[in-house]
């Protein structure tokens, strides 16, 4: 055989030439595309499989860019959509040119694209020709891109193989968190994109990061250009993993922001699988156990929140739970034993696997949290399955040391063991054998650390 006809028979080979192709670098694939036609051809759906959009305005209105990815865009299924929070997108107050009094602009989507300006048929983009003028006037280019849902809408039509899709916020001032910015206006371009387009296989959603009113612009339900069928596509989501901005909580805080979050989740209790939050900052509540959070409480109530609207419901959120639910983790959050077990024992007929991860318990000891696990095994050989893993200082050489030296190192060892014991894990609600051990997101390369090697793992 002919080393031509080897590499032919070779290449027509599904399953060799798709594993060659997986172990090329991805600027290497740029070169294998331009070789030949069917080199192209192959290359295509591994090169473009993820692709990542960091929004400016001609992101997805300038037709050459907009070509590209109707060509390119049944391949995806993978889209990484970051839009990062700074000077060009906040948004100053709108004054009026004449007297500089403060006008009011009260947001609608323009869902349908306009006709051309100069027609006697178009309509304005923001309600009335006047506001219209006064938003072109003195807001960016930048809030512009970010106002054309029907742009949003044909971008997110062109990949209906989409199957994972992240969004990253990052960089968000905490002096500004209650203020609408740009990006604010494009997740919810975003959104009704989600909501409108033909993505049958979406079923993953990365929030990573995240800044805590972005899940208000997400809600499907009561929020900017709904309707009564959005929730529909976002009940296709089974994999949700969430990296949020701290804020503060505490008896003299306002909770909005957590009650958006706890009102965001809430949408996906029927159909979640998986699930991961972490907070970014200090450590916060557990979102799973808002209904029994102290800062929800009818006694700590006497919040600014509270003292600004005296009316409002002063009862606690209804409790979250997810009858699907297999996987769970939660990271850098503050939470009470007993929250750990009520979570254990509301999934116990569905629940695989959870790990804490920086996890301090506010109440109670480990061994409280996760006593349910010995109610539902029957018996206490789950606790022989724990796993120990501390750092334990070692020192080479004691003779440079002198004795208060050696005294501290000593207490630092002492401190570190008692932590240990009052943080470790035990292991077993089910044995996980190695094809439940896929990863979070379906891939090798998203998010690795999610792989254990252990039910319950500390680090």
């Amino acid at each position: 055989m002919s080393s031509g006809s080897a590499f032919l028979q070779f290449w027509w080979t599904d399953n060799t030439r798709n594993s060659f192709l997986s172990h090329i670098q991805k600027d290497d694939l740029y070169s294998v595309r331009l070789a030949c036609h069917d080199f192209s051809v192959r290359a295509a759906p591994l090169l473009f499989k993820e692709i990542a959009v960091t929004f400016r305005p001609g992101s997805f209105t300038k037709p050459v860019r907009m070509a590209a990815l109707q060509r390119i865009g049944h391949y995806v299924q993978t889209f990484q959509f970051t839009m990062a929070h700074g000077p060009e997108t906040f948004l100053p107050p709108l004054l009026d040119p004449v007297t500089g009094e403060e006008q009011t602009f009260v947001y609608t989507p323009h869902i349908q694209s306009s006709r051309a300006s100069g027609s006697r048929l178009s309509l304005p983009k923001y309600g009335s020709w006047e506001m219209t003028d006064l938003l072109v006037k003195q807001y960016p280019p930048l809030f512009h891109a970010a106002t054309d849902v029907p742009s949003f809408v044909k971008a997110f039509s062109a990949m209906p193989c989409m199957t994972h899709l992240v969004i990253s916020c990052p960089g968000q001032d905490s002096a500004q968190r209650y203020r609408r910015s740009v990006v604010d206006y494009a997740l919810i371009s975003v959104r009704i994109a989600v909501e409108r387009a033909s993505l049958p296989l979406l079923n993953t959603l990365s929030l990573l990061p995240i800044h805590p009113a972005g899940v208000f612009y997400l809600r499907p339900t009561v929020g900017f250009g709904t309707l009564p069928d959005s929730v529909k596509r976002w009940a296709q989501i089974d994999r949700l993993a969430i990296h949020m901005d701290s804020c503060p909580f505490g008896p003299q805080t306002a909770i909005d922001h957590l009650k958006f979050l706890h009102s965001y989740l809430h949408i996906f209790k029927s159909s979640l699988k998986r699930f991961l939050f972490r907070w970014k900052g200090a450590k916060g509540p557990s979102p799973l156990s808002f209904s029994t959070e102290p800062c929800f409480l009818p006694s700590l109530t006497n919040n600014p929140s509270s003292a600004a609207c005296p009316t409002r419901s002063t009862r606690p959120p209804r409790p979250l739970r997810f009858p699907k639910l297999r996987y769970m983790e939660l990271e850098n959050a503050v939470l009470d034993a007993s929250q750990i077990s009520t979570f254990i024992t509301a999934h116990r007929r569905t629940l695989y696997e959870f790990n804490f991860e920086d996890v301090i318990l506010r109440t109670g000891t480990w061994e409280e949290a996760l006593a349910p696990l010995t109610r539902i095994s029957g018996s206490e050989k789950w606790k022989q399955k724990a796993e120990e893993v501390m750092d334990v200082p070692i020192v080479l050489n004691a003779d440079g040391l002198g004795r208060v030296e050696m005294e501290q190192v000593m207490q630092e060892a002492e401190k570190e063991r008692s932590r240990f014991k009052e943080r470790k894990l035990f292991g077993g609600l089910q044995k996980a054998g190695s094809k439940g051990r896929e990863l979070f997101w379906g891939g090798p390369d998203h998010m690795k650390k999610f792989l254990r090697s252990s039910i319950f793992s500390w680090r």
